[in-house]
């Protein structure tokens, strides 16, 4: 519709100038009588095109254009990117800046509008607007068409020399301004550690070489613009000079009349403005293909973690969790996790030890099928967790971390992320199981909200760490899921409040089959077994008592820590 649009208004306008050599002529041959005699009907149709024809195709194009395409095409191409990436590996995300990655899903959608857009309306145009010229003017004499055939040659040599140029620094200027971006987004979203090592100037340095590297892609685009700029501006004043000295000739020669001069010489004028605004175009259009092959090497990378076509859902009906020789090593050849094998009976209470790099939190993270494995299986009540889907085998775990992270949301849609149709009775209650609601109560934010409707902060950062750890609990407890993850879940709280939360984390693993992870081993020493880790190998199990009397691993970190809250039975 678009190119159709573009082509009709080519085709106009083109006529128009004929229509205005024809003019032209007639106003210097003919009487005012004669004139109006003969061409009445003529006039009437051209001022017909004029007043209703070519505003009514003006109008569509434009409705085409600014309602149709500007707003919506980039929209439904971010909206697809975005679920797209949402489905990403987490390798994906721990391999780039966050910034870096929206910076690409909001440019590369403009881009690829641009490229459409120009293709479509511009391209088209141009293309009927060039042919028809050559038409017409060759209809009053072809020798007046060889110097446009030759002006059109050297333009076309221009643009191939000079655009593919600019489409490459603009496939580097595209990834300098997303690197750029994402070391600025890098610095906001540490700020407190910026602040806290003292590093402001430090940082300053870190974005200026990023802005740095930039701006000498803008520099090198510049250059070869300019040349582009004299190369076009000197092929249009001698185009200009050709076709004024032809018509000059053949007028003379009295093979050609005054309209046919005018027409030829407001056709170059026309010429010359078109090729500065068809040169920015196309120098546009590769600039945006270039940002939308750079955009599509990071935004259409494979997705590691697929569900297979029609996998089911997880169905938990007990809880049983089996490693079966499971090995990952996070893409190296050996390494983390190494022909694993553990049966977690149905509502047992497991803690997971071991030394900091022992496998722990990426035993987790297989159990999640936040990664494929390497090899071997896991099971979930007998059901291979790479043969259903992912996100149904999420629902059906509740974690908390030990590095919580918010959404930068209200307390309210924080919490209700566990559970998003669950009442504010339901939300209130989880929040007093967790010792979260009386701080919430006190909760502001800039805009004059309170409460649970008060904004947390980008990452949660304008709550303390403990605060942050409840409120995730609350979102846990509310999910209320079969399978309970906690990975160093009461870290980040006073002893206070760790001794309270704990009765409540008590009650929560009720009735659920529970793997906690804790570098402070009091916090699991009441666990129904505890099994420890060393170089992504099982090396001890049993009960507390058991592993301490083994004198092993787990009694050499029991020896280096004091007593705690869940106390030796």
């Amino acid at each position: 519709m678009l190119g159709v649009l573009a082509a009709a208004l080519a085709v106009v306008e083109v006529y128009l100038f004929g229509f205005m050599g024809d003019l032209v002529d007639w106003l210097s041959t003919e009487t005012p009588d004669e004139f109006f005699d003969q061409h009445r009907d003529q006039l009437f149709n051209v001022g017909l095109l004029l007043l209703v024809g070519l505003p009514g195709l003006i109008l569509l194009h434009s409705a085409f254009i600014y309602l149709v395409l500007l707003g919506n095409f980039p929209m439904q191409i971010r909206w697809m990117s975005h679920r797209y990436l949402l489905k990403q590996s987490m390798s994906f995300y721990q391999n780039d800046f966050a910034g870096r990655i929206a910076t690409k899903v909001m440019q590369t959608s403009l881009a690829v509008r641009e490229s459409v857009m120009k293709v479509l309306d511009v391209l088209v145009y141009v293309s009927v607007y060039t042919v028809s010229i050559l038409v017409l003017v060759a209809q009053a004499d072809y020798r007046l068409m060889l110097p446009i055939v030759v002006w059109l040659c050297v333009y076309v040599g221009l643009l191939s020399f000079f655009i593919p140029r600019l489409k490459r620094i603009s496939i580097d200027q595209a990834d300098a301004r997303a690197e750029m971006t994402g070391r600025v987004v890098d610095s906001y979203t540490n700020i407190a550690t910026v602040k806290l090592f003292s590093h402001s100037q430090r940082e300053a340095a870190y974005a200026k070489e990023g802005m740095d590297g930039f701006l000498q892609t803008v520099y090198r685009q510049m250059r070869f613009a300019s040349g582009l700029s004299v190369g076009v501006n000197i092929n249009n004043y001698l185009l200009l000079f050709c076709l004024s000295a032809i018509g000059i000739w053949l007028w003379q020669g009295d093979l050609i009349g005054a309209g046919v001069i005018a027409v030829t010489v407001s056709l170059a004028l026309r010429l010359n403005g078109m090729s500065q605004w068809i040169m920015w175009e196309i120098s546009g259009l590769f600039e945006n293909i270039g940002t939308v092959t750079d955009g599509i090497s990071t935004l259409a990378q494979p997705q590691e973690v697929l569900d297979n076509p029609n996998a089911p859902a997880l169905e938990v009906t007990q809880g049983e969790i089996q490693f079966d020789h499971t090995s990952f090593h996070y893409g190296k050849d050996s390494g983390v996790i190494e022909d694993l094998n553990l049966h977690i009976k149905p509502g047992e209470k497991v803690g997971v030890v071991g030394r900091s790099g022992a496998g722990k939190s990426t035993l987790v993270n297989c159990l999640m099928r936040f990664h494929d494995l390497a090899g071997g299986r896991v099971l979930i009540d007998g059901q291979d967790i790479s043969q259903v889907q992912q996100e149904s085998l999420r629902a059906k775990i509740g974690m908390v971390t030990q590095d919580t992270s918010l959404l930068h949301r209200t307390v309210r849609e924080n919490i209700l992320y566990g559970h998003p149709t669950a009442s504010e009775e339901e939300m209130i209650q989880a929040t007093r199981k967790a010792e979260a609601y009386d701080f919430i109560q006190s909760l502001s934010d800039q805009q004059g909200r309170i409460g649970f409707d008060a904004k947390v902060g980008e990452r949660g950062v304008k709550l303390s760490g403990g605060q942050r750890q409840r409120v995730a609990i609350s979102r846990v407890l509310l999910k209320d899921a079969p399978i309970l993850i906690l990975d160093e879940a009461t870290s980040a709280l006073d002893s206070e409040v760790e001794a309270a939360i704990q009765q409540s984390l008590n009650k929560l693993m009720e009735n659920k089959t529970v793997i906690a992870i804790a570098h402070r081993l009091s916090t699991i020493a009441a666990m129904d077994r505890l099994i420890v880790l060393d170089e992504g190998r099982i090396v001890e199990q049993g009960t507390h008592q058991e592993l301490v009397a083994s004198n092993g691993i787990y009694a050499q970190l029991w020896a280096h820590q004091t007593g705690g809250f869940i106390g030796e039975d």
